[in-house]
């Protein structure tokens, strides 16, 4: 795999583990009800800005609205990492199966998020589906969860012959069970649009979405103050736990600032970023100067502040893991950052 793979990979690797941390944080601090509301928020927000914007990339826009939604949902959870299978019953009813490991609540996570969580993105998106698509009679049954002990999540879009109220749109089944699974027949992105190459960023891009919406919704559920506390201490926490899996990835060693501060710039290019490392192995302060940071663009002045504030701290984390003890500031300049790392 190229370097740019690997940055690549890394980046989507560190900003699922910081959603994941991040999830474990606000149940134990904030309670279940704060992560239903946050995960609805979340959900919500993501499904106006992706759902009917991805239709026609995704080659779907022809089909029934069932069949449909069931495509896009194991398209694009697929192309994010994320094991879904699709099986269509009739153009009326279509069904999705999520496999474990659960990328959402991936290894022990599952064991700490509950059920609210689930149940407020079922609301934010699923439910949603119909009204997106103008279609009243459309919904989505679940007949199965993550946190319940059955056979993870599972459901089926259906369109009924009567429109659905608000409450109706979302409706549990526990009892039923999917249609066999046909690997013949699961739905596949359009090749010629889609390379090796793309799905490795939308897979980068689909873990990077949950921190840019997920810092912000939780403002609107939890108060500013305590967001940022929390976005905070869960990135500082992230890259502090992962820093050795990312040097193996990117191949630096657990040296002093310059080993740092290439193993930064090299993460920040993999989101696309500009980095130019400044500094030799006889200077005990290196600077980065870091252009462009994707990870805030097309955010308003106000939520693209918090979100640079909490996203600075996993790569302080990140330097802080190393044997070597190093100081790092962080200076805004123009539309981007300079790191400046310094051991003491």
């Amino acid at each position: 795999m190229s370097d740019d793979r690997r940055s690549i990979e890394a980046q989507a690797y560190i900003h699922h583990q910081y959603f994941l941390g991040l999830q474990l944080m606000v149940v134990m601090r904030e309670g279940p009800e704060a992560v239903g509301d946050w995960m609805f928020r979340i959900f919500r927000r993501q499904h106006e800005d992706k759902f009917l914007a991805s239709f026609e990339k995704l080659g779907l826009s022809d089909l029934p609205d069932a069949v449909a939604c069931a495509q896009y949902h194991t398209l694009s959870n697929s192309m994010g990492g994320v094991p879904v299978e699709y099986m269509a019953e009739t153009e009326k009813k279509a069904w999705v199966r999520f496999r474990y490991p659960r990328w959402m609540y991936d290894g022990p996570t599952l064991c700490g998020v509950p059920v609210e969580a689930s149940r407020g993105f079922l609301k934010g998106w699923y439910a949603q589906n119909g009204v997106s698509l103008k279609n009243p009679r459309l919904g989505f049954v679940c007949v199965s969860e993550d946190m319940t002990g059955q056979f993870g999540l599972c459901g089926y879009f259906k369109e009924y012959d009567h429109e659905l109220s608000e409450e109706d749109r979302l409706q549990f089944a526990p009892n039923e069970l999917p249609p066999p699974f046909d690997a013949d027949n699961q739905p596949a992105p359009p090749i010629e649009q889609w390379n090796a190459l793309r799905l490795l960023k939308a897979n980068r891009n689909y873990a990077v979405d949950y921190i840019r919406n997920g810092i912000r919704e939780l403002v609107g559920v939890i108060g500013r103050d305590r967001a940022l506390e929390l976005g905070k201490s869960a990135a500082r926490l992230t890259g502090l736990q992962n820093r050795r899996r990312l040097s193996e990835t990117i191949g630096t060693e657990d040296r002093g600032s310059l080993e740092a501060a290439r193993l930064l710039a090299a993460m920040f290019q993999g989101m696309g970023d500009k980095a130019v490392v400044k500094g030799t192995r006889d200077n005990a302060r290196v600077t980065i100067n870091h252009g462009g940071l994707r990870i805030a663009r097309g955010l308003t002045a106000e939520g693209r502040q918090d979100l640079i504030d909490c996203w600075i701290e996993i790569w302080r984390g990140v330097v802080q893991s190393h044997r070597t003890f190093m100081d790092v500031d962080v200076s805004q300049i123009d539309d981007g950052l300079e790191w400046s790392l310094s051991e003491r």
